[in-house]
């Protein structure tokens, strides 16, 4: 397997019929869509040649079984919950290395992200609502800047500790949805 993703050990291969198929892909969030792809055969060079919508469902499938339902959403989580701290430029080393030991090959990471979207914008195969809810709840692996309150204390002005005000954390708090406790720096 080119990913050093965990493997389930009750995971094997399973031949599906096609529905079965297309409601184990329905039920997959675009990101575990993207996790099932790294795990599996997938070229890692794969360049999507219009919509080759067997192979790819093959590949999802495939990941499926390698890693199992419960880690493919476990690592799309990870993946999400870093994805959000990395745009607002707040991952920590921890974080960093965490991801790069889920995903080492950068390469085809960038390729299962960007062919799960692909898949999920060509729209046969929609995504349920159980798997959107699963999409908008990232965590957050290894130590984080919140310290896992879901806020981050920041300074207005360096020089006076008294213009410190409270930001929500992207990984623990997307939405900024929970009451800021007492920020500490």
């Amino acid at each position: 397997m080119p990913a050093t993703l965990i493997v389930s050990p009750a995971a094997s291969p399973v031949a599906l019929g096609a529905s079965a198929a297309v409601s184990v892909i329905a039920n997959l969030s675009n990101q575990e869509r993207a996790v099932a792809l790294y795990a599996s055969d997938m070229p890692t060079a794969y360049k999507t040649t219009g919509k080759s919508y067997a192979a790819v469902i093959a590949w999802i499938l495939q990941g499926v079984a390698r890693l199992g339902p419960a880690e493919v959403q476990r690592s799309a989580a990870y993946a999400y919950g870093y994805r959000l701290l990395w745009l607002a430029d707040l991952t920590t080393q921890e974080q960093d290395q965490a991801h790069q030991a889920r995903f080492p090959i950068g390469r085809r990471w960038d390729r299962a992200e960007r062919l799960a979207s692909a898949f999920t914008m060509w729209g046969d195969c929609r995504m349920t609502q159980a798997a959107k809810d699963r999409a908008g709840h990232p965590q957050v692996e290894g130590a984080c800047h919140c310290g896992g309150s879901g806020w981050i204390a920041e300074y207005l002005d360096p020089d006076d500790p008294t213009t410190r005000m409270a930001r929500n954390c992207p990984g623990h708090n997307p939405n900024g949805s929970t009451a800021p406790a007492a920020v500490t720096a």
